[in-house]
This record gives C-alpha cells, structure tokens and sequence, in this order.
C-alpha cells in the first residue's frame, strides 16, 4: 500500500503577540506619518501575525512641566499617566516622526520627555523602530536626532532595515488624506515591522 504524500507542513504562528506604541509626531489631519501607522495596523492584521499596533494619541499631552508633578515627582496629571501606562504596557515602539528644522516635533519631544519623568519608566530596554517621510532627505535627520534621543532613555532601535519616504518624489507616495497608496513604500513598511518583531523577541530571551 504506498504512503500518503505529506503535505508540506505549514510555519507555526509566533505564540507570543507583541504590543507595538505607535507614535506619530505630526498633528495634522491628513498627515504622511498618521498614514504609515494606519498602514502599519493594515499590515500588521493582514500578514504579521503576532505582531499588534496600539496608535497612541499624543496631541493633548499638556507641555512637559515638573509643577505639574505631585507626589514627590511620581505624580502626573490624568493624560499624562494614561499615556505613561501605555509606554509602559507596550513590547515595544514604532516612532512615525516627521522633520521640523531638522529635527524631532515638540510634540513627540514632549511625549518622550514626559515618559521619562518619575520613578516608574517605560521607554528602557525596548525595541523601537523609526519611519519618517518628507522631501529630499525623507525625514531621515530627524530620525538621526530621534536615535540621539533614544540613547539617553536607553531605546534599542533597530538598524535596518530604514524607511525614509521622500514623499514629492513620483510616483505618488500619499493620497490626499495622508493614506500610503504606494506598494513598494507598503512592502518596505512590512520589512521594518518584521524586523522589529525579529529584534523585539530577541531583547525579550
């Protein structure tokens, strides 16, 4: 009697679902950076599993401002501690930072400042990677500057692969409501979010 062909077998699915911070650093409506995360989410559900993306509001963060600290320093206002219990609760991080004067927004300078205040941190000893758009640099000195950044609050981003999208450049990268609608963008966006996941389980063992 001949043996049944086996089929191939199918790859095991991560056993552990990592919880992704995505921050953007630009408030605006339609913005390029609201757009990768959303197409972070999309990939993420489509075709990553074990990997989730949480996209944390940051625009009503008040200004990072030490009287506004009670508790000998480990007490903050509402806002502020429920963004802190996200930080902390995340694995790890997906910073979306546009480029102003090259460098990082005041907006998500504030976000990283107040997640360093207090005794309880949570930017230490995670994973985090950067995406950034803009012109002929695509971000990329901000994202330069948000590594500085990093290194003081002890964040391990990954080193490749790098998403800067020189988004003016043709074809189209974003359509008018800041939605990534380029496929190569979209498969590159996939390879960082792997890659994190990759290195975020390694700093877990």
């Amino acid at each position: 009697m001949e043996a049944m062909a086996s089929s191939p077998a199918a790859k095991p699915k991560p056993t552990t679902t990592l919880r992704v911070a995505a921050f953007s650093g630009s408030l605006r409506k339609g913005s390029w950076h609201g757009g990768l995360i959303r197409a972070a989410e999309e990939l993420c559900e489509e075709s990553i599993p074990g990997l989730r993306i949480d996209h944390v509001d940051i625009s009503g963060l008040p200004m990072a401002n030490p009287d506004l600290e009670t508790d000998d320093g480990d007490g903050f206002p509402p806002d502020v501690e429920a963004f802190r219990d996200r930080v902390r609760a995340a694995d790890c991080f997906l910073f979306a930072s546009p480029e102003y004067n090259y460098s990082v927004t005041a907006t998500l300078k504030n976000a990283l400042d107040w997640a360093s205040r207090g005794k309880h941190k949570g930017w230490a000893d995670k994973a985090a990677a950067i995406v950034s758009a803009g012109g002929s640099c695509g971000g990329g000195r901000a994202a330069f500057h948000l590594r500085q950044i990093g290194v003081f609050l002890d964040i391990h981003f990954i080193n490749k692969p790098e998403l800067q999208v020189r988004a003016y450049e043709d074809p189209p990268k974003f359509d008018a409501d800041g939605n990534l609608v380029d496929a190569e963008t979209r498969e590159r966006l996939k390879q960082v979010l792997l890659s994190l996941q990759a290195f975020a389980l390694r700093l877990q063992h």
